[in-house]
């Protein structure tokens, strides 16, 4: 029988054509190649699967599998039952990760053994690929633990690396939960082990604001409170919900609106603005965003 990899890499992609390509082989070219990387295409319906193959046939690594559209949770639990690696590291179909991702994960859960999960620094994209800001979050335990239970998920999903024991432990994923199944995992890893982030950018987190409707953010937010409201009855703790799905993203993209915008990019920063007031019709700083993407001149742009 052959020795166990490593790492056991999840990725269940849907219907990500675009950047599916990048995203695998970030996984490939990882400096440290001790891995299997488990695929499963969750019933897409574009080219995905074809371009999956592709790649299954010229690295063994790969283990490929086509389910029917199942979700994510569920998704990632069955590829977490046949997972033979020491350490699970997630990837999303959309997402970079930088060659010495894997090799700085494994270095620090070597060196802090109660550490079960571990994140990293990120650069946050756009969706061609250019970059916004780095996102430097907690990395001590207590912080990211006091955030959590907060409602605030300072744990990037896809560039998380956990102990496979300690995920097993808590039973996986919870596959009732449609959305902020992440922070569900957080908090439980939470209670047998210690999280922690590296402060160091290792992953480029894409941002897509299309898909998400303000319905959806808002079950997102409820569905978030709820998970909270669970981890402060199994701690025994009062808690209190501070996180708000929808003001923070109405933040971001007019945060992200006016950098575009500052670039040069007067079309990127007028579809920030329109989203903007999409999410939070009635304020107005996102009508003060699209109108002056229409009109003003942009900085350093003749007149």
């Amino acid at each position: 029988m052959t020795q166990p990899p490593l790492i056991s890499v999840l990725l269940s992609v849907y219907n990500a054509e675009r950047y599916l390509a990048q995203a695998v082989e970030s996984i490939l070219n990882q400096t440290l190649t001790d891995f299997e990387f488990l695929i499963t295409d969750d019933g897409s319906c574009d080219r995905s699967l074809p371009i999956l193959q592709d790649y299954a046939a010229q690295d063994a690594r790969i283990r490929l599998w086509q389910a029917q559209n199942q979700g994510l949770p569920r998704s990632l639990n069955r590829m977490l039952a046949v997972a033979r690696g020491e350490f699970i590291a997630r990837m999303d179909a959309d997402d970079i990760s930088l060659p010495e991702r894997f090799a700085r994960q494994v270095e620090f859960l070597r060196a802090h053994p109660q550490v079960v999960c571990l994140g990293t620094a990120q650069d946050w994209i756009d969706e061609d690929g250019e970059r916004l800001f780095s996102y430097i979050p907690d990395t001590a335990n207590a912080d990211l633990q006091t955030a959590m239970l907060a409602g605030h998920n300072h744990l990037c999903h896809p560039a998380t690396m956990m102990r496979r024991a300690a995920l097993c432990a808590v039973g996986g994923y919870d596959e009732n939960l449609r959305s902020a199944q992440d922070l569900d995992l957080w908090l439980r890893l939470g209670e047998i082990g210690e999280l922690a982030n590296l402060p160091e950018v290792l992953f480029q987190y894409r941002l897509h604001f299309n898909s998400i409707s303000e319905k959806h953010l808002k079950q997102q937010s409820a569905n978030a409170q709820a998970i909270c409201q669970r981890a402060w009855q199994r701690r025994g703790i009062q808690g209190e919900y501070t996180a708000h799905t929808v003001s923070w993203r109405h933040r971001l993209l007019l945060q992200v609106g006016w950098q575009t915008f500052n670039r040069g990019k007067r079309r990127k920063a007028m579809a920030h603005g329109a989203r903007a007031i999409r999410v939070i019709p009635f304020n107005r700083e996102g009508w003060r965003l699209l109108i002056c993407a229409l009109i003003k001149p942009i900085p350093g742009e003749p007149t």
